[in-house]
Formats: structure tokens, C-alpha cells, sequence
């Protein structure tokens, strides 16, 4: 068991306001190792160089840097093999590769597209664009009171019609882990693909993409320790060679012609013009990093400061919690909340002059708050280098809001 990490990250040790930085926003971005720091700066001071298309030895380097990448994310995942891994931006750009590279090669006018209603907008505008140009619907699973997708659901609305099946291993508003063993299982019995959004999976569980027959996974680099601007799509090897390209241009091709061009073959297909090889650099050493930890002892630390802070904010008058508030092993270490007669916008900028960084707004889930009837929640979210301390320094601070505001309490 690794007992020290917070001595590993060095944002940590800032102060903001005068106060000690209280970072409570991991589910927008989660804060960067110093391993993960020195690798990409190593890698840009010794190794930078256009992958692929130089013999000379920095070059290689390069390469060899970037592919090594793509294997141990492969091995991270457990898949067959690292063609199976593409590298992108982010979650956001695997997604949208998934639905314009293969939702327009299969989508016929009729089929449909299920997605749950609490889906980030990134699981859901691609697809109505594809549903629209294809002439598809889109059907949504609804969630219970908890944020849980009941079994109904999933009876009811995955039919003979679907072909498209795209959910996220957990929600980025409630934090409610969705069965997606069984939604991938319910899937394929009607013959559709299943497409997971792990972007606020991986960083917090383990994922095995063979093990839950996914056929596409999407997660993203800088929510798991890694730099922004590296993200994953894993795509089962057939499914992948059956889909075109989605960006075209250098290096994704064989040969090109004056009137017509061959495309490479997995994954370069899919990676057009110059990679993100320092991205993937720090993708490798976050990888490395969690790994050391292990996921057993980051479960265990989250779920211990889920539960601390639910018991904690529930003493507090007048603050909504959404979603399960019972049961930390049904939910990720992600709180949405309300303070009452408060806009959380209000609530967040009181919570900074403390030095305690937090979310508010409607999370890029507009329709998920439209169906819970709100504008817009506060969101405090924790990654296993955070402490209950920093929690005592939050609910401290959260209990002066309506007091700021004019309010008797």
C-alpha cells in the first residue's frame, strides 16, 4: 500500500486566498503527480521529435515513446491488442470518432440509439447529429430517484430497433456507478454495440474491456493523472477495421493519389497529423503511478471520504444532497448539492475565499437537470489525494454560505 500520496502532487501545497488550496473539482480534471510532471518534461527535453517520419535516432525515440504507450494502456485496459488502442484529444473526440466513423457507417433510417438521461453532453449531441443525418432516433434509459437506471428500463427501451448503445460507466453529476456489464450483456442480445463513456470510471476502478465484452470504451488522460490533451478509444479490432477514418490527412494513409487515396492500417488509421506523443508520455507515467497505488487501495480511501463527507454535509441545515446518500459502494466519489435559497454559483465563489475549489453548474448534463427539475447543482468531487481534513475546511466553510448571503443560519 502506498500511504503518502498527497506528498506526490506539488499544486497541492499552494495557497489561494491566502488560504491552503482545498481542491474538491477531480471529476473536471484531477490534479498531475510529480513522476508525471518530470516524464513529460524529460520527454521534451530529450526525446522530442516527429514520430514516424524520421530514421534519424530522436525520432525513433519518439516512436518508441509513443508506442510504448499505446501498450501499457493496453495492458491497463486488458486489451487483446494495442491496435485496439487509438489515441485522441479526449473523451469528447473518441466519442464523436465512435458516432461519425461507425454510427454513420451502420445507422439506417428507423434504428435507434438508447442512452441513459444522465449522460454528459459529449455522450449525446454526437449522436443526435448522426441520428439526424441518418434519420435514427434516440430513446432514454430514465433514472430512479438515486440516480440508478432500474432493470425495466433496460427491458423496455433496448429492443430489436437498437443498434447503438452508449452509457457512462458513472455519472459526472450524481456519481452513480452504472451496471455496465449488464447494459453491454442487454446490448448484445438484441445484436446492438455497446459504447461506455469511462471517463469517470478509470480514474477510480478498475476496467477490464475483455472481461465486460465492450466493443467500445472512451476515457480521458487528465482525469486520471495524466496531462490534458491525451485521451483513449478502445475499439474491438473487427469493428474497427470495418470503420473509415475519421480525420484524414498525414500519417493515416498508405499511399495517396491524385484522385483517390489507401488508408493505413490500425490504429494509425484513426490518428491523422502529428500525435500528442508528451500527452502519451504522461499518460504512460500516470498509468505507472496508479498502478503502484493500486486500485484496491484508491477505492477504499475514496469511498471512506464519500461516506466521511455524506455524514458530514447531512448535519449541515438546508444543503440538498442528490442521488444515494446511503450507500457509498453504488456511487463514485462525486456529490452534487444545494444550498438552501442559494445559486450554487453563489455557493462556489463563497466556498473559494476559503481556498476551497468546487463545481457549480449544470455539468454538460442539461438534460439529466431538466429531468431532476433543477438550473444547476454545486459538485464537490475526490480523488484519493485528498483528506478528511479537507473535508472538515469544506463543510466548515459551507455551513457560512446563507450566512453571507443575509440568511438567520
Amino acid at each position: 500500500m502506498y500511504n503518502k500520496p498527497r506528498n506526490d502532487f506539488p499544486i497541492l501545497n499552494n495557497t489561494y486566498n491566502g488560504k491552503p488550496l482545498i481542491y474538491l473539482d477531480n471529476a473536471a480534471t484531477s490534479q498531475k503527480p510529480i513522476s508525471v510532471l518530470k516524464a513529460v518534461e524529460k520527454y521534451y527535453k530529450e526525446e522530442n521529435a516527429n514520430p514516424y517520419r524520421g530514421l534519424y535516432q530522436l525520432s525513433v525515440k519518439a516512436t518508441d515513446a509513443y508506442e510504448e504507450a499505446r501498450t501499457i494502456t493496453a495492458e491497463f485496459i486488458h486489451a487483446a491488442s494495442p491496435k485496439e488502442i487509438i489515441f485522441t484529444r479526449n473523451t469528447t473526440e473518441a466519442l464523436n470518432l465512435i458516432a461519425y466513423s461507425y454510427g454513420r457507417s451502420v445507422l439506417q433510417s428507423g434504428d435507434e440509439i438508447v442512452l441513459s438521461i444522465s449522460e454528459h453532453h459529449s455522450n449525446i449531441v454526437p449522436w443526435q447529429q448522426v441520428a439526424k443525418e441518418k434519420g435514427a432516433s434516440i430513446s432514454f434509459l430514465y433514472v430512479d430517484p438515486l440516480g440508478h437506471i432500474p432493470e425495466e428500463e433496460l427491458d423496455k427501451k433496448i429492443t430489436k430497433r437498437t443498434k447503438i448503445v452508449a452509457v457512462a460507466h458513472v455519472s459526472n453529476v450524481l456519481g452513480t456507478i452504472h451496471p455496465i456489464k449488464n447494459i453491454i450483456e442487454k446490448a448484445h442480445s438484441v445484436g446492438a454495440v455497446a459504447v461506455i463513456d469511462s471517463a469517470q470510471g478509470i480514474p477510480h476502478y478498475p476496467v477490464d474491456v475483455q472481461e465486460l465484452e465492450a466493443d467500445f470504451l472512451a476515457f480521458s488522460g487528465h482525469k486520471m493523472l495524466a496531462p490534458m490533451g491525451i485521451g483513449v478509444l478502445y475499439g474491438k479490432e473487427e469493428l474497427l477495421n470495418q470503420m473509415p477514418p475519421f480525420l484524414t490527412g498525414g500519417e493515416m494513409i498508405e499511399y495517396v493519389y491524385e484522385q483517390e487515396a489507401t488508408f493505413a492500417a490500425l490504429p494509425n488509421k484513426f490518428e491523422a497529423g502529428t500525435p500528442n506523443v508528451g500527452g502519451a508520455v504522461g499518460l504512460l507515467e500516470a498509468i505507472k503511478y496508479m498502478n503502484k497505488i493500486g486500485y484496491q487501495t484508491i477505492e477504499n480511501i475514496e469511498e471512506d471520504l464519500t461516506e466521511y463527507a455524506l455524514k458530514e454535509m447531512k448535519k449541515i441545515p438546508d444543503i440538498k444532497i442528490y442521488g444515494e446518500t446511503n450507500n457509498s459502494k453504488t456511487r463514485c466519489s462525486v456529490i452534487s448539492f444545494n444550498v438552501e435559497g442559494v445559486h450554487p454559483h453563489d455557493t462556489a465563489s463563497i466556498l473559494d475565499a476559503d481556498g476551497v475549489a468546487i463545481r457549480a453548474g449544470h455539468h454538460c448534463a442539461q438534460p439529466l437537470m431538466k429531468y431532476l427539475d433543477l438550473a444547476a447543482t454545486a459538485r464537490i468531487s475526490f480523488n484519493f489525494y485528498n483528506t478528511k481534513e479537507e473535508i472538515d475546511v469544506f463543510t466548515d466553510s459551507l455551513k457560512k454560505v446563507r450566512r453571507w448571503l443575509g440568511y438567520g443560519n
